[in-house]
């Protein structure tokens, strides 16, 4: 597994060569060794990448994310066969116990709020009215508590204004986060022998990232942490940096010091692990700095 991300936002042509990504620009030709690179992210729609370097970049399960003309990630690569597809596994996965899937959820949740109470507190925002609903939460989320706390906590953190159904930077911010937080989970199911089609909570025949979608939800607070630091007019490439360099915040995961991208690999293994019934005990802690976080990109961007 690597571990750079790699981030193409100019004009340029991607080839492979022996056991490297060969990146022409205008500014000259740079080669990075495959077993190097975690993630590809494709920020342009000026650029031409190679069938063969495609191929090699998906076997050793790299993660490529493509964008459209307005920036927003559109698609991005799934391997059909992994080194660990197993059918065993996928038959487990049809046959997950329902009441392990409905608690996991249910600490997911739980997960989720937490992490939304402690970046308000981190911010200094009143945040009672959150942590009331988490004693409302029951098995399952049948209430659909993470919805509620979800239209509080937007406005609190961004502006009583906010709503994530506006096109403004910041939603176009937390979206490309989001999309760079959901490729990186789905590739750890996928590298892990499952599918990412079916999930525990998301069941829409739309999704085919359903699994990622559940199992993404506790970490949805990080890319929020960040953004209510930020003072930008539009999504621009250092923006977008910033957010693909979160992978690099450090964190506290269950009592231990980690970079996000692996406490991403391991929260999603201990939950697959969890819902097949190989252990029976499932921990979701994440602990962010107590600390507002610091500009990574210009104010006056």
């Amino acid at each position: 597994m690597g571990w750079r991300s790699v981030v193409i936002s100019q004009h340029a042509k991607m080839s492979y060569s022996s056991r490297n990504m060969i990146v022409q620009t205008m500014d000259g030709i740079n080669q990075v060794p495959i077993e190097d690179i975690d993630l590809l992210l494709v920020s342009t729609t000026q650029a031409v990448i190679t069938t063969a370097l495609i191929s090699e970049l998906v076997k050793s399960q790299v993660k490529i994310i493509f964008t459209d003309n307005a920036n927003e990630p559109v698609c991005e690569t799934v391997g059909y066969y992994p080194n660990s597809r197993d059918v065993d596994l996928i038959k487990k996965q049809f046959c997950w116990d329902e009441k392990r899937q409905q608690f996991l959820w249910t600490r997911i949740v739980v997960s989720k709020i937490v992490n939304q109470v402690n970046v308000l507190s981190i911010y200094g925002v009143e945040n009672s009215d959150l942590i009331a609903e988490l004693d409302k939460l029951e098995i399952d989320d049948v209430t659909n508590r993470e919805a509620v706390v979800a239209r509080k906590y937007f406005p609190l953190l961004f502006d009583n204004k906010f709503s994530r159904r506006d096109f403004s930077p910041v939603n176009a911010a937390l979206n490309y986060g989001y999309s760079i937080l959901l490729s990186n989970v789905n590739r750890e199911i996928v590298s892990n022998g499952y599918l990412t089609y079916l999930g525990i909570h998301h069941h829409s025949n739309d999704n085919q990232f359903n699994l990622g979608s559940d199992l993404m939800e506790p970490f949805r607070p990080v890319i929020d942490y960040w953004l209510a630091n930020q003072n930008f007019k539009e999504l621009t490439p250092d923006v977008k940096f910033g957010l693909v360099d979160l992978l690099n915040l450090e964190m506290k995961f269950n009592g231990k010091e980690m970079l996000f991208r692996n406490i991403i690999s391991e929260h999603v293994r201990n939950c697959l692990k969890y819902l097949s019934g190989e252990t029976d005990e499932i921990q979701i802690e994440v602990e962010l700095k107590n600390e507002v976080p610091n500009n990574a990109i210009n104010g006056n961007v």
